[in-house]
């Protein structure tokens, strides 16, 4: 077969197989490996159903290209046959009657086995959160939740689900426009970096003129003055926006660094590079940046402009105008209606933040803000139902 060659650690064992680089890895195990545990489903990433481990965490195998594992450590439902965490699992779904016609099962299993190996101490609640990027047509979810919470109250604590094999790091190789010319490096998609940088040359602002486009506004309770303070400082507030981090101080305008959104159980990780500009006459200013998910091969551009306006002597608004688009398999995740529902939790996580920071609170920075799929269904269904109405 021709294709590039695709090295695995698939279930404990070395694999290697040659695939088209556009193939997924859901069709890579199915159709090429012929590991069918891994179901197909929506084949968009939203239903779950194909999730599998990759390098330790829960990935959706049908928007993930194949070529993007190459010397991964992957985990199927297959290859969880005589861990006896799972099969501890796999009997209380059946005692607890957690699978119907069986089709989410792979993805609920393996999603289980997560939520029992990382947070130990869930509740009912955190479960349904958890579970909340996969979607079961059959049961209603009582008896899953049920089998989950039966395994974490009889099961000592684990250690998180470790790797066996890191993915190996992309290859660099130096450009040169010239003999004398300053190296430049090219990533796997022939985008050109800049030398100290984590990505592509940034954005445009002019580019983001028919970008999708949000408005924020947030009160703080507390003084403008001490707000721009954390606003303004790249250090504080990025400790203050749950998920992200800086790799290093800021080199004048330019920042470096990653944030983790977490959609359901599924974690992307943007790494980039930004840079900030603030006018601290007029309390504004302007950040654009790029950052990319490897795993799943999605890029994200954004800007944003945002200004600190007093309201009293101990409080002030915080206004915030986004713009911003989404290129991969994960775009389907920035339609306007997530990313408002996205954004409203972020800057309630934000606002918190800046407050405690200024009442001298720690500068731990908050988890990853995650998007819970069943408030989502629940808020279109009002929606519907009140537009049949007339009311909406």
């Amino acid at each position: 077969m021709s294709g590039t060659e695709i090295n695995l650690l698939l279930n404990g064992k070395p694999v290697s197989k040659a695939a088209e680089p556009r193939t997924h890895l859901a069709d890579f195990l199915r159709e090429d490996l012929l590991l069918t545990g891994t179901h197909l489903g929506c084949e968009q990433g939203v239903c779950g159903a194909c999730t599998v481990f990759v390098d330790g965490r829960p990935t959706r195998a049908c928007i993930t290209l194949a070529i993007a594992c190459d010397a991964s450590d992957v985990r199927t439902v297959e290859g969880f046959e005589v861990d006896p965490l799972m099969v501890r699992i796999r009997d209380a779904f059946t005692r607890h009657h957690g699978l119907q016609c069986g089709f989410c099962t792979p993805g609920m299993l393996t999603t289980a086995y997560d939520i029992i190996r990382r947070v130990p101490g869930a509740d009912a609640t955190r479960i349904r959160r958890e579970l909340s990027g996969n979607l079961c047509r059959c049961t209603g979810y009582a008896g899953i939740v049920a089998a989950i919470e039966d395994v974490l109250a009889n099961e000592p604590p684990i250690a998180p689900l470790q790797p066996m094999l890191r993915a190996k790091p992309k290859e660099v190789k130096p450009v040169l426009s010239g003999s004398d010319a300053a190296p430049t490096r090219r990533d796997t998609d022939g985008a050109t970096q800049q030398p100290g940088t984590t990505g592509a040359a940034l954005p445009d602002p002019a580019s983001f003129a028919d970008a999708l486009h949000l408005t924020q506004s947030l009160t703080l309770h507390t003084a403008a003055s001490d707000a721009w303070a954390i606003l303004s400082d790249p250090a504080r507030i990025v400790s203050c926006v749950p998920g992200a981090s800086l790799d290093g101080p800021a080199k004048g305008e330019i920042i470096e660094g990653q944030c983790v959104v977490a959609l359901g159980p599924i974690k992307a990780t943007f790494r980039g590079s930004g840079s900030i500009q603030v006018d601290h006459t007029n309390k504004t200013g302007k950040l654009i940046g790029t950052g990319r998910d490897t795993v799943s091969r999605t890029k994200l551009d954004g800007m944003l402009v945002f200004a600190v306006q007093e309201t009293g002597p101990d409080s002030c608004r915080l206004d915030l105008d986004m713009r911003y688009r989404l290129n991969g398999p994960l775009s389907q995740f920035g339609r306007p209606e997530l990313v408002a529902e996205i954004a409203e939790r972020l800057l309630q996580e934000v606002g918190a933040a800046i407050e405690r920071r200024v009442q001298g609170g720690n500068d731990d920075a908050p988890a990853p803000i995650a998007l819970n799929g069943l408030s989502l269904l629940a808020r279109s269904i009002k929606a519907m139902i009140l537009r049949f109405l007339g009311r909406g």
